[in-house]
């Protein structure tokens, strides 16, 4: 099984800072693409942030310039920076990652359990 872990998710005053972090464990052979969608209440799941392998990235027009999204291949984690945050921003984040476990030949997307952001005016 594969396992990820969020953690960092918080109160913030807008315009503060917060960093989230997603580790994978378990029975990994590749990660591929890892990435950050939030939920807010009433709303869909939508893509924050995107890193592929090789260190290419993509964002949500609504963070551009403000979060940056990193990852280490050797620990097998994705991190989010956010900066200057708004209320508009407070929602559950989720990590996501598409995974190639052991002995497989196919990739398998695999959620985060969600980390609360939540951002006062």
């Amino acid at each position: 099984q594969v396992q990820l872990v969020e953690s960092g998710g918080g109160l913030v005053q807008a315009g503060g800072s917060l960093r989230l972090s997603c580790a994978a464990s378990g029975s990994i052979f590749s990660i591929n693409d890892m990435g950050w969608y939030r939920q807010a209440p009433g709303k869909q799941r939508e893509l924050v942030a995107a890193v592929s392998r090789g260190g290419t990235t993509n964002y949500a027009d609504s963070v551009k310039g403000r979060f940056t999204i990193s990852r280490d291949n050797a620990k097998n984690t994705v991190y989010l920076q956010m900066n200057s945050l708004k209320p508009e921003d407070t929602a559950v984040y989720y990590c996501n990652a598409r995974v190639q476990r052991v002995a497989t030949t196919y990739e398998y997307g695999y959620w985060g359990q969600g980390t609360q952001v939540t951002v006062s005016s």
